[in-house]
């Protein structure tokens, strides 16, 4: 996101005010509720340790108030409470309407042991009562006023998640707007380029506007309590604004210097999210039901962990470009002088443990593409192969442990453990990594030079030093988060931590190397030198990635609402004649899915829809869903929309693409093309092995050993 054209004030810029300051306070809070909950946690066991007495029966929870007198007589007489109760006339009182249908005589023991047991009760009420108050100390009143009070301010912020999502996402969406960052199939250019862009999101904006106006008329006119009033008044001023900042630049177009484009091209360059939420708007209000888009559009309130987390990763990603420590973790590879084919392979193995830990491909290339673009370009690689490795870097780590995905899966359907899942995702993760290298390797032109290991491993050995200190900040936050606040790093925890990790290690970084030259040169374009500079670079380019992606998720959930209330689905065939039927049917189907929804939306989609149909036709659950993670990473790879590529082109830069496409305009076919057909081909083959192979399997007797070597389901 561009902000330097702006007029400054007091040395920022007015998109900075407007939007970073904003938006890194709500990154910031978030990061604050997330680590209260887990600093509450501590407190609450300190406060036991402290004064918790086991041999009172006293425990920390129940002095965290003012102990309350029980109201009942410890002291009553139990004959005369016997007799009154005989005669009827208990202190407790009587029930008249139960009388009418009791005539049965009481028994007296029964009633004495009644008694009994009553004042039993009373007095060990009393005596808690008395232990309570002689454990009431000062220290134990100052000590649960920090801890109740500190509770107190971080479940204020956790049960206002979906207020802060909105905000966050709000600020964003409207920045993207005015920097023209929003993803399309490519960025505008021309004079048309524009004209297009600002009246379909016009269009958009206006239809979001009225669906969401509707919405809450709908429910005000239904005489209910409306829950969360200030949402929907958030929601018709966000598409107010973005309405009027897209029609002021259909009367004030942007100076175009390239001229006015071409009417046939100027259609790649709408921004998707207008595309799809033209297309629900149009489809629901044909349909008499226009508060149907603002209803999808709510959607995203009901996961704000999830969409905060991403915000979160995102962020992560930003400032760790911001940091020397990729640089000095490739200077371990430099002295190999591996190929740039090799070199992608490693870089994609390593990629894949941050794409499990995020969830999904998309916020990956987002959150390290440029790194990953650069260091395959710094080892030889052109720049089409940079461009190829680049938008599948996060396509192979979406089925290990701890993806977030396969937690929501398991959630969502019972047929399926994580356990199951996370086992068969390491054997997919091992085919698609290896097609890869494979793939790579045999259509390297250039010859492998690798260096020498009795030269390269001394080379290698001197560049560990460096990189040490940063090892250790890392170990040091992870050993603090486990043992200060018994918190280990996992895919719960992984939103928090990793965001407070990198700023801590920018902030090291930049104190630890002030004044100094970059490592390498490429990268003093990308980088701040000093803290506060670097993070708010970095949460600059944040927020026109959240705007972006979160804008363009969910309308995604509007098109899964499309899809749902249509009822496609249900023209697909319930029964087919083989599995080799219904797996191909699921092939073209899933794929079609990934190519125009974010993958949590659809997953709750495919959940409610495809599964049933492939769990009746035989097909094995794990089998099906390993099918689904792999069809969707083919779907964000694949032309028209293949959205990983569009977050590549975003992260890379249009005059990387541009100048990548003239590197190549007077040769081949595959290499004018590479930076599509090689991931897109890798992952594809990847598919039809994963979705047909076990298959194959199953059906030829002589492969039956692979079956039994791998303990493969039965189908």
């Amino acid at each position: 996101m561009q902000t330097t054209s702006s007029p400054k004030i007091l040395g920022r810029t007015f998109l900075e005010w407007f939007s970073s300051l904003p938006v890194f306070a709500l990154l910031l809070l978030t990061l604050i509720i997330g680590t209260g909950e887990m600093v509450h946690g501590q407190l609450l066991r300190f406060g036991e340790s402290m004064f918790g007495d086991s041999k009172a029966q006293v425990q920390y929870f129940m002095l965290r108030a003012d102990p309350v007198k029980p109201d009942c007589n410890a002291s009553v007489d139990i004959e005369a409470e016997v007799q009154r109760q005989l005669a009827g006339s208990s202190t407790g009182g009587g029930d008249d309407i139960d009388s009418l249908f009791d005539n049965t005589p009481r028994d007296p023991a029964a009633v004495r042991e009644s008694v009994i047991q009553s004042q039993r009760i009373c007095q060990s009420k009393h005596d808690l009562y008395k232990r309570l108050l002689d454990h009431q100390t000062p220290q134990v009143k100052i000590y649960r006023t920090l801890e109740t009070s500190f509770f107190a301010l971080f479940e204020l912020g956790t049960s206002n998640r979906p207020l802060i999502l909105l905000l966050m996402v709000g600020i964003a969406a409207i920045t993207t707007t005015l920097a023209n960052h929003h993803i399309g199939i490519r960025p505008p250019r021309y004079r048309r380029d524009f004209l297009l862009s600002n009246l379909s999101q016009t269009l958009a904006a206006g239809l979001l506007l009225y669906s969401s106006v509707r919405y809450f008329m709908i429910i005000k006119g239904s005489n209910t309590v409306i829950e969360h009033a200030i949402h929907h008044y958030l929601w018709m001023i966000i598409f107010l604004t973005i309405m009027l900042i897209s029609m002021w630049r259909l009367v004030r177009p942007p100076h175009c210097p390239d001229g006015p484009g071409s009417w046939g091209v100027a259609p790649l360059a709408v921004p998707l999210w207008s595309s799809m939420a033209i297309i629900g708007g149009v489809y629901f209000l044909t349909h008499n039901h226009p508060a149907g888009l603002a209803i999808y559009v709510s959607q995203l309130m009901e996961l704000p962990n999830i969409f905060l987390n991403l915000g979160l990763f995102i962020l992560a990603g930003m400032l760790l470009k911001q940091s020397r420590v990729v640089d000095l973790f490739m200077n371990l590879l430099r002295p190999w002088r591996l190929s740039p084919q090799l070199l992608t392979y490693i870089i994609l193995l390593a990629a894949a443990v941050p794409t499990a830990y995020t969830g999904a491909s998309g916020i990956f290339v987002i959150a390290a593409g440029g790194i990953i673009y650069h260091e395959v370009r710094a080892s030889g690689g052109t720049r089409q192969f940079a461009l190829a490795a680049t938008a599948m870097s996060g396509s192979l780590g979406v089925v290990l442990r701890p993806c977030l995905l396969v937690v929501l899966i398991a959630a969502l359907n019972k047929e399926v453990t994580t356990n199951g899942l996370y086992h068969w995702g390491v054997y997919v993760f091992l085919v698609t990594s290896t097609l890869f290298f494979l793939a790579s390797q045999i259509l390297r032109t250039e010859r492998a030079n690798i260096k020498a290991p009795s030269r390269a491993i001394p080379a290698m050995l001197r560049e560990v030093m460096p990189l040490l200190p940063y090892v250790g900040v890392v170990v040091a936050i992870v050993a603090a988060y486990e043992y200060g606040l018994d918190t280990k790093l996992n895919e719960i925890t992984a939103p928090i931590i990793m965001p407070i990790m990198m700023l801590l290690i920018v902030i090291f970084d930049k104190v630890l190397n002030r004044g100094k030259a970059e490592i390498t040169p490429d990268y003093a374009s990308h980088r701040q030198p000093g803290v506060e500079s670097a993070i708010r670079f970095a949460t600059n380019e944040t927020i026109g990635h959240i705007g972006a992606l979160i804008t363009l998720m969910t309308m995604s959930l509007v098109i899964g609402g499309v899809i749902e209330r249509s009822e496609i689905m249900s023209l697909a065939p319930q029964h087919f004649e083989s599995e080799w039927t219904i797996m191909a049917f699921l092939f073209v189907v899933l794929v079609g899915l990934g190519m125009v929804m974010d993958p949590f939306g659809a997953v709750i989609l495919v959940s409610g829809t495809l599964a049933p149909i492939a769990y009746s036709n035989g097909v094995d659950p794990i089998h099906f869903w390993m099918v689904v993670l792999v069809a969707f990473e083919v779907g964000y790879l694949s032309p028209p929309v293949a959205l990983n590529q569009l977050l590549t082109r975003q992260v890379v830069g249009e005059k990387e693409i541009d100048e990548a496409d003239a590197e190549v305009r007077n040769m081949g076919f595959y290499r004018r093309f590479e930076r599509w057909i090689l991931p897109f081909a890798v992952m594809l083959v990847g598919l039809t092995l994963v979705a047909f192979g076990p298959l194959l399997v199953n059906d030829i007797p002589a492969l039956h050993f692979i079956k039994a070597w791998l303990a493969m389901p039965a189908h």
